[in-house]
């Protein structure tokens, strides 16, 4: 019997560690090449601005998603050649407290914002970098500063000045850093139509000792010619103190030496009892809010001020005692159409002497309120003051100056202009105004518009013992009103409008006139 063979069971191939070890180190020596060719390879600036964007929204991401904590290390300035480090690391303050990134960014905003505002940089740059290796969630900020290379600075203008109810030019240097602590030290010389001059010299300090508002002082010369409507001319040398100044407060002191004179020797009795010189020592504090979109033409938001001043803080005889209350109120409403709004304000004020017996003396002439003026009521925030279509000082109480012989004859002659407007001690003033959107596109691309408005004022007599004949129905009688419309033509620095006016109700000396008149103001 033939036997078959067998071949015999060979055993399964063993994997070969050696082999799989070489085929990973080719795997591996491939994907490095083809790194080393990706490297090799340009970047395009498509591809990197892809990069970039994607990290930033990886960045926003994390930002608007949690809370990335953060530690300040240390603040480096560089730069600044003149100016105090402790004036820039003040401002800096806020930044060493953030725990977040979100809060040292918007710390950083805050603290770039208010170095410019110092007006002594040409540049400020804030920057955040890595801290030191060893300690790992801090960084370093760091302040680059580019300072201003001429400290020496001039600028000419024309301004209005609602508080005098005129115009005025102006010119005024300055000199900034001096000493390295951002003083900013400023001469300036203005002169009005209205004949009113001024020569100042002033020094401002961002930061004085450890206070953390601004400090200023001024020394000022002021000339005023108000002959013509009240038969005085007043001269003050004085100096201002600014004690306390931020976005909504400020507190300030004035000391002045004041002379009221009449070189025409034709004033009326009320304004020649008061000729002379008089010491004006007085604490002045203002709060104001002011909300609108715009203060040339505003279309929403509201705004209040308040204003309280005490006169006769030294203990000086010829010191004037006085007490003044200033209150405005504006609101603004969008209509939805043609870009309307409806504006309304009310303001008023009383001034009073105080001491002994104060109802029954007169309140000096400078404090005392006046009304009228080429002011616009919708752009002026500071008290009672405006009322269109009438001339300056041109309503209120008022009395008749000397009579001089050879013009008493003359019958042509305006029976205002004998007249002396000696002021109220009460003054109510309050407006509506329409405005909107011309119907031509040219107008409308150069912001000249449109409106409609309504304004009335009262302003009485409360010291020397009149309070006690001023009832509701003469207080109600005493009150003027005019009502017009116009084209308003708004520029950087001030509004023009051209108003027709048509006055309502006046009284019989009052200065009131029915027609065009030209209308200027601003928001300083």
């Amino acid at each position: 019997m033939a036997s078959s063979s067998k071949e015999p069971i060979s055993n399964p191939p063993i994997p070969n560690d050696d082999d799989e070890e070489e085929d990973d180190y080719e795997e591996i020596d491939e994907d490095d090449e083809e790194e080393e060719e990706r490297e090799r390879r340009p970047v395009t600036e498509e591809s990197r601005v892809r990069s970039d964007r994607a990290k930033m929204e990886n960045l926003f991401r994390r930002l608007s998603s949690e809370r990335v904590p953060i530690r300040v290390h240390d603040v480096i300035i560089q730069g600044n050649t003149k100016t105090k480090e402790s004036l820039i690391e003040a401002e800096m303050e806020a930044l060493k407290s953030a725990t977040t990134l979100q809060e040292l960014l918007k710390a950083a905003s805050i603290a770039n914002a208010r170095l410019q505002q110092l007006d002594i940089f040409d540049s400020v740059k804030i920057t955040l970098d890595s801290g030191p290796p060893e300690l790992p969630g801090t960084t370093n900020v760091v302040v680059e500063i580019v300072e201003s290379e001429n400290p020496l600075t001039g600028s000419v203008g024309v301004f209005s000045k609602p508080e005098a109810r005129a115009w005025s030019l102006e010119g005024s240097l300055k000199l900034k850093n001096l000493f390295g602590y951002g003083d900013i030290w400023d001469g300036s010389l203005a002169y009005g139509l209205d004949l009113t001059s001024e020569v100042s010299a002033g020094v401002s300090l961002p930061r004085f000792k450890k206070l953390i508002t601004p400090v200023t002082a001024r020394l000022s010369l002021l000339s005023q010619d108000w002959l013509k409507f009240s038969s005085y001319k007043e001269r003050a040398l004085g100096l201002s103190l600014g004690l306390l100044s931020s976005r909504s407060h400020d507190l300030s002191y004035s000391l002045a030496w004041r002379t009221l004179a009449d070189p025409s020797q034709m004033s009326s009795k009320a304004v020649r009892r008061q000729l002379g010189h008089s010491l004006i020592s007085a604490l002045k504090y203002t709060f104001k809010i002011d909300r609108r979109n715009s203060p040339l033409r505003p279309t929403r938001g509201y705004a209040f001020l308040s204003s309280s001043q005490i006169g006769g803080i030294l203990p000086d005889h010829r010191g004037l005692r006085f007490l003044r209350q200033e209150l405005d109120f504006r609101y603004a409403l969008p209509l939805g159409f043609y870009n309307a709004a409806f504006n309304i304000g009310i303001s008023a004020g009383v001034t009073v002497p105080w001491g002994s017996g104060f109802l029954s003396r007169p309140t000096n002439l400078p404090e005392k309120f006046f009304l009228g003026g080429n002011c616009s009521p919708v752009c002026a925030l500071g008290g009672p003051s405006s009322l269109l279509g009438f001339k300056t000082r041109g309503l209120g109480p008022a009395e008749h100056r000397r009579q001089v012989t050879e013009n008493s004859t003359d019958e042509s002659s305006d029976a205002s202009s004998a007249m002396d407007f000696v002021g109220g001690d009460l003054a109510v003033t309050a407006f509506a105004d329409l405005s909107f959107d011309l119907p031509l596109r040219v107008l409308r691309e150069a912001g000249i518009h449109g409106h409609a408005f309504a304004c009335t004022g009262s302003l009485n007599k409360l010291t020397e013992n009149a309070y006690k004949d001023l009832s509701l129905q003469k207080f109600k009688e005493s009150f003027r009103a005019s009502a017009g419309f116009g084209v308003i033509v708004p520029t950087k620095l001030f509004r023009m409008e051209v108003n027709y006016c048509y006055i309502l109700k006046q009284q019989e000396h009052d200065r009131g006139k029915t027609g065009v008149q030209f209308n200027f103001s601003s928001s300083f």
